[in-house]
């Protein structure tokens, strides 16, 4: 994981001499250099990362990717289980700590997902964050890593301490076991890329704003503030478009099902007669997979 930090510490050094007086989204002061960073991370994604995992794709039979993903999920609900705790989710953290207590022993090491009637939770320690009151802070692309924020950036180093691949002694294992869980995860990005490819947007405008409004989501469970903005208004038109996984944890009001939680996402006017490429837009905005 010293990889990671290094990167991380090499972005935030490079934060004051790289921000732009003229970014048009004030969320992304840095666009200059984050548009340089993305452009690293395309060239390596092209010639490296994608080739692999489409070839990691064509040879692991389905039940082994199964499995694959099951057991670096297994080992996620650790880092879920104690932001739970640190949000103050106690009913969310007993059934994630569930998960991956009988997981991890009935289900041979996580392989097999012996709970699938507990409920898949996503927390990590920029959602915590975010939870108390900690602004996101500015758009940041990181080398390798992608898509982040300074929040988010730090909240991963920070997840990264419990981790239980960190903790494994032999060196050699420890690493086979981050390029594993990093090609999983890329083949799995595989069939999303389709969506960007038929988007007709700017992708690394399209990549950033879809994080943002992802994460603005997770952070509020789902159930973000609107926002409107008055130079927008003859843009864009706002729906209630429901969050898939997103929790109703923080609705204080009448009781909300899981599934009918929704966000007004901003969707552009100028897409309404092209349900396809609307379709795309609130796809990608709402994390669906």
């Amino acid at each position: 994981m010293n990889a990671i930090h290094i990167l991380i510490a090499l972005a935030t050094v490079t934060l004051t001499g790289c921000a732009s007086t003229h970014a048009k989204n004030p969320a992304d002061p840095l666009e200059s250099f984050n548009r340089g960073v993305y452009q690293f991370n395309d060239a390596v994604d092209k010639a490296i990362a994608k080739p692999v995992a489409q070839g990691y794709n064509a040879v692991m039979p389905v039940p082994g990717k199964i499995m694959v993903s099951n057991f670096f999920s297994n080992l996620d609900d650790v880092v879920i289980t104690i932001n739970d705790l640190l949000q103050f989710k106690f009913a969310q953290a007993a059934s994630d700590g569930s998960r991956f207590l009988f997981n991890s022993t009935f289900g041979v090491f996580g392989l097999l997902d012996v709970t699938p009637r507990l409920e898949k939770h996503n927390e990590d320690f920029g959602q915590t964050l975010g939870y108390w009151g900690v602004g996101s802070g500015p758009y940041l692309m990181l080398p390798l890593l992608g898509p982040s924020s300074v929040r988010d950036g730090v909240g991963l180093y920070a997840d990264s301490r419990p981790s239980l691949l960190r903790r494994v002694n032999h060196s050699r294992t420890r690493n086979q076991l981050y390029l594993t869980t990093s090609i999983n995860r890329r083949a799995q990005l595989l069939d999303q890329e389709k969506v960007l490819d038929e988007a007709a947007f700017d992708r690394y405008e399209f990549i950033r704003d879809a994080y943002l409004l992802r994460r603005q989501s997770l952070v509020y469970d789902g159930n973000p503030p609107r926002e409107k903005y008055e130079d927008e208004e003859s843009d864009f038109e706002y729906q209630q478009v429901p969050i898939p996984g997103a929790s109703s944890s923080r609705q204080h009001s009448t009781p909300v099902a899981r599934h009918a939680v929704t966000a007004q996402l901003a969707v552009p006017r100028m897409d309404a007669d092209r349900p396809s490429v609307r379709k795309i837009w609130i796809a990608q905005r709402t994390g669906i997979r």
